[in-house]
């Protein structure tokens, strides 16, 4: 359903060829179309795949007006002029999705027209689907439980440090003549192991796990100077890239106010500053419904839905809960017609065997098996890295709350001493 949502929409004007005219209206893109509506009727005058489109260039019409061109395989050509914000905009948003589906579904519809969808294969792409969401979430609980070893690592260290702190007060607040000061003062090269397991601590938190990197159209302030580049999601927060593989700006985890999803394709990612404009990245992307549930999970706190994407979402959701509902609810069945049929000698029980066709093939159980065996594996090792981290908290709170006790007590004799 996300495929008919649309992506974006732009005034323009397209030339209607019989008429010899430009016909000004709107041109609105999806995921997998392009069509044209002129303004004064309303009536669609082009609509047409993505997957027809051989080429699509920037031209001049009549050396002036500067112009899309694009040409399908029955050699259509169509001109769309005066395109606003700028034409390099509507270019790069319309040639990223052509081109992302060209990468991602090649010869997708023949083979959708050659073999109808089954049962079978509805679930196999229901499973698929929850498996690729299991995965990015542990591998999203794998990075977030080595940020909390690290954090373990670092109050190791701060406690280390706070002995030695102890260690000299204890002898600055000793009277000169105490016999065990020079004892006192050799505890600080004790503590040299340490020192090296916190660089190494040190090196593996500079260490960036990249979570998902997805081709994206961005744009900062004004939509008319957008342009192709990356979106690369981390552990530690999010980066955007130019084409060129270049850093155009970093969000740190907690540097980020809110974002923003204005449609499955399409979100804005925000941080405030006090005294300068805040900044804004815009982006645009056809793999942008992978991204979003990763954020979610990241941003849960940050991430805000706008009309048309909640109401996407809502629905989503209750179609998947019916889909996955009926599914589990006819699975028994699905699964006993699968099972072969011993043929009887009888012409009754032929008839019998035709009607009652399976509805899911030997081999598509059998993927679908293997598919259940992968998400039992994955949920089992998330339970359990879920319990080790529930440990590993509950470790970091007493380890804070003793730092913390530490610290003031190490202030108030430092005081004493002053």
């Amino acid at each position: 359903m996300s495929r008919d949502i649309c992506v974006h929409t732009w005034p323009c004007s397209y030339y209607l060829e019989p008429e010899k005219r430009w016909v000004p209206g709107e041109l609105s893109l999806t995921s997998v179309s392009l069509k044209f509506i002129a303004d004064k009727t309303g009536k669609i005058l082009v609509s047409f795949p993505l997957s027809s489109i051989i080429e699509i260039k920037k031209e001049a019409s009549h050396f002036i007006f500067r112009s899309i061109t694009i040409l399908e395989k029955d050699h259509i050509k169509h001109w769309f002029s005066s395109l606003q914000p700028s034409r390099n905009a509507v270019f790069n948003v319309i040639e990223h999705f052509w081109r992302e589906l060209l990468l991602s579904q090649p010869g997708a519809t023949v083979q959708a027209s050659s073999s109808p969808m089954t049962k079978g294969k509805e679930l196999i792409g229901l499973m698929a689907c929850s498996q690729k969401r299991l995965e990015d979430t542990a591998k999203v609980l794998h990075h977030q439980g080595e940020q909390f070893d690290n954090i373990m690592e670092g109050l190791d260290k701060i406690e280390s440090d706070l002995d030695v702190a102890d260690r000299l007060l204890t002898q600055l607040e000793s009277p000169s003549w105490w016999p065990f000061s020079s004892k006192l003062w050799k505890t600080p090269s004790e503590t040299k192991p340490a020192e090296g397991a916190s660089v190494s601590g040190s090196e593996a938190l500079g260490k960036e796990g990249i979570v998902i990197k997805i081709p994206a159209v961005i744009s900062q302030r004004t939509e008319s100077h957008a342009k192709p580049g990356k979106l690369i999601v981390l552990v530690s927060g999010l980066e955007v890239h130019d084409s060129d593989s270049l850093l155009m700006h970093r969000f740190e985890r907690d540097d980020v106010d809110d974002i923003k999803v204005h449609t499955p394709y399409e979100v804005s990612i925000r941080q405030r500053f006090i005294g300068k404009p805040d900044i804004t990245y815009h982006l645009i992307s056809a793999k942008m419904p992978e991204v979003i549930p990763i954020l979610e999970v990241q941003f849960s706190k940050k991430i805000e839905f706008l009309e048309d994407a909640l109401m996407l979402r809502s629905t989503r959701a209750s179609s998947l809960a019916e889909k996955g509902c009926s599914t589990w609810h006819a699975a028994p069945g699905l699964m006993d017609r699968v099972r072969p049929r011993e043929p009887s000698g009888s012409p009754g029980g032929q008839s019998q065997l035709q009607m009652s066709e399976p509805f899911i093939s030997e081999e598509e159980a059998h993927e679908l098996t293997q598919i259940l065996r992968k998400l039992k594996s994955l949920a089992l090792d998330t339970e359990t890295e879920l319990e080790r981290q529930d440990e590993a908290l509950d470790s970091i709170t007493s380890s804070v709350d003793r730092a913390t006790l530490g610290i003031d007590k190490h202030s108030r004799r430092m005081e004493r001493l002053t």
